[in-house]
C-alpha cells in the first residue's frame, strides 16, 4: 500500500527531473535527480491511445521529442484545441505506447539551456510504471525512499476524449509502497480523487488565469481567488497541500524586483495545508532581479518563510542551501 506523505524539514521536488542539466521527463533526468539529492521526482502525466500513463510536459510533443522527424507519423500531425489553446502538432492520444517508444526526447528550451541539447535524440519516453520502478531501484540502491509527484495534464481534456487519467493513476500508485504527492491544476479531479484515495493532494496555484474545469463549468473564481483564507479552508477538504507560483509568496513588480511577502504561507498553514512553491531554476532568466546569478539566496529566502518544500530544477543547488541552513 502507497504511504502517505509527512515530512518536517521542506521537501526537494525534482521539477521533471535534473531538467537543469538533462532533457525534462526521461529516466536519465529522473535518476540525476535523486542522486543530486531529490526526495521526490514529478512526472507530468498524459496518457497514449491505448490508456498507458506517460510522462511528458504536454500531450502536444514537438516541443520535447523528435517526432517531426518521423515520416512515418506525418500523416498524424493535426490541430485540437486543449484547454481552450489552438494546438497544432503531435498530441500523445493519437499514438500507442510501442508507437512513442520510438521517439527520443529533447531539450524543451534549448535557447536557455544549449548544454542539455548534447543528449537530444538519446533518451525515450518513459512511462508512469518505469518512472516508479526507478525509484523504487534507487531507494534500495540509496538506502534512502524516493517518493513520486505525479500531476494529472489536462484531466478535463482526456475525461472528454474518453481516456481519464484518475482511475489509472490510482491503481498504479495503490500497488507501491512510496511517499506520494498527487496535484493537479484543476479543481474538480483532485475533490474526484479524494473520495477515492488517502493519498495526499496539491491543489496546484498559478499567480494568473482560473483552472479548466472552472472555465468549463462557468465558475466565475480565479486562481488568486483560491489563495484567500476563505478559500483555503475549502481546498483543505479535499487537499493536504498547495502547490503554488511563487509569486503568489513574494510577489515581484513589473522589472522583476520583489516584493514583501504575502500572508499566503501562514494562511494556509492555519488550514494545515503545507506550500510547495515552483518553479526554482539557476539561469537568470528565471531569477528575481534581486537574486541574479544568485539562485541560492532566493533559495535561503523562501525556505526562511517556511515554506513546505520546492519544486527545483536543479536539485543540487535546492539541496546544498538547504543543508547549509540546517547547520
Amino acid at each position: 500500500m502507497a504511504k502517505k506523505s509527512t515530512n518536517q524539514r521542506p521537501i526537494i521536488i525534482a521539477h521533471r527531473g535534473a531538467s537543469g542539466y538533462r532533457p525534462e521527463h526521461t529516466l536519465a533526468a529522473y535518476e540525476l535527480a535523486i542522486n543530486l539529492g531529490a526526495d521526490y521526482i514529478e512526472p507530468d502525466l498524459v496518457i497514449t491511445k491505448d490508456g498507458i500513463l506517460i510522462a511528458r510536459h504536454e500531450n502536444e510533443i514537438s516541443e520535447t521529442t523528435d517526432i517531426a522527424i518521423h515520416a512515418e507519423f506525418i500523416h498524424l500531425k493535426t490541430t485540437k484545441i486543449i484547454d481552450g489553446e489552438i494546438k497544432t502538432g503531435w498530441f500523445t492520444e493519437d499514438f500507442t505506447l510501442a508507437e512513442l517508444k520510438t521517439l527520443k526526447a529533447k531539450e524543451r528550451i534549448p535557447q536557455l539551456r544549449p548544454q542539455n541539447t548534447v543528449y537530444d535524440g538519446i533518451f525515450s519516453i518513459p512511462t508512469l510504471q518505469d518512472i516508479i520502478d526507478l525509484a523504487e531501484a534507487k531507494s534500495l540502491e540509496l538506502g534512502r525512499i524516493i517518493g513520486i509527484y505525479p500531476e494529472t495534464k489536462h484531466p478535463s481534456y482526456f475525461k472528454s476524449i474518453g481516456l481519464p487519467l484518475e482511475d489509472k493513476l490510482l491503481t498504479t500508485l495503490h500497488k507501491i509502497n512510496l511517499p506520494i504527492f498527487i496535484q493537479s491544476f484543476e479543481v474538480g479531479n483532485l475533490q474526484e480523487l479524494s473520495k477515492k484515495t488517502d493519498l495526499p493532494l496539491v491543489q496546484l496555484i498559478n499567480d494568473s488565469g482560473k483552472p479548466y474545469d472552472f472555465v468549463v463549468n462557468g465558475d466565475h473564481r480565479t486562481y488568486q481567488d483560491l489563495v484567500n483564507p476563505t478559500e483555503l479552508i475549502e481546498i483543505a477538504k479535499y487537499a493536504q497541500a498547495i502547490g503554488v507560483n511563487k509569486h503568489l509568496v513574494v510577489p515581484q513588480d513589473s522589472n522583476g524586483k520583489l516584493l514583501s511577502p504575502t500572508s499566503l504561507v501562514n494562511d494556509a498553514h492555519q488550514t494545515n495545508l503545507k506550500v510547495h512553491a515552483w518553479t526554482f531554476r539557476n539561469e537568470d532568466f528565471f531569477l528575481p532581479f534581486d537574486f541574479k546569478q544568485n539562485p541560492q539566496g532566493e533559495y535561503e529566502m523562501f525556505f526562511s518563510l517556511g515554506i513546505d518544500g520546492v519544486f527545483s530544477d536543479y536539485p543540487d543547488t535546492a539541496k546544498s542551501q538547504l543543508t547549509k541552513m540546517e547547520i
